[in-house]
């Protein structure tokens, strides 16, 4: 009897709060929609870079080395920076050798998160890095991101039918 009240209890308890919901839920879908999602920067050795201090570095491309740590998706639907070196983020510590150390570094991600973690990363391993950018905060500033497009897929049916330069296609005599 005792167990039969407590589950009467918890019965009525559910169906009284989904009553209330039930009875908020017009006037929340009447409610102004939220603004923008902020993307909090969270770098701590590299500051976030605005449209037009990324600008004013495009001045002098050959002094600077943009690092872009998104996947490549995300670059052929958004866009980029003209020139870039692209790295994802996950395989950044280990393509450490592979970044001159002579050139001014923007990373490059979406919003600056992934852009922080590595600027933050590059210092900590002797680079001068100047500061980190997201490409949808920079176009939303009124700047333009060059658009990437994949290069066509090839035919695998082409290559295995060419033959290279200069040889001949004979048949194996020792099979007859």
């Amino acid at each position: 009897m005792k167990l039969l009240k407590v589950l009467l209890a918890v019965v009525g308890l559910s169906l009284t709060a989904s009553l209330a919901f039930a009875a908020d839920t017009p006037a929340v879908a009447n409610a102004a929609k939220p603004a923008a999602v902020e993307h909090p920067y969270t770098g701590k050795l590299a500051p976030k870079l605005s449209r037009s201090e990324v600008d004013k570095l495009l001045g002098n491309p050959e002094k600077i080395l943009f690092i872009d740590l998104r996947r490549p998706d995300e670059i052929t639907s958004i866009g980029s920076f003209p020139i870039y070196l692209s790295i994802q983020a996950k395989n950044l510590k280990e393509s450490l050798e592979y970044i001159p150390k002579d050139r001014q570094i923007i990373t490059v991600s979406n919003h600056a998160g992934r852009a922080a973690a590595a600027a933050d990363l590059l210092v900590t391993s002797g680079y001068h890095v100047v500061g980190a950018v997201g490409v949808q905060d920079y176009e939303a500033e009124g700047g333009t991101l060059s658009k990437i497009s994949p290069p066509a897929p090839k035919d695998p049916k082409a290559a295995d039918s060419a033959t290279p330069t200069g040889t001949t296609k004979t048949a194996d005599a020792s099979k007859n």
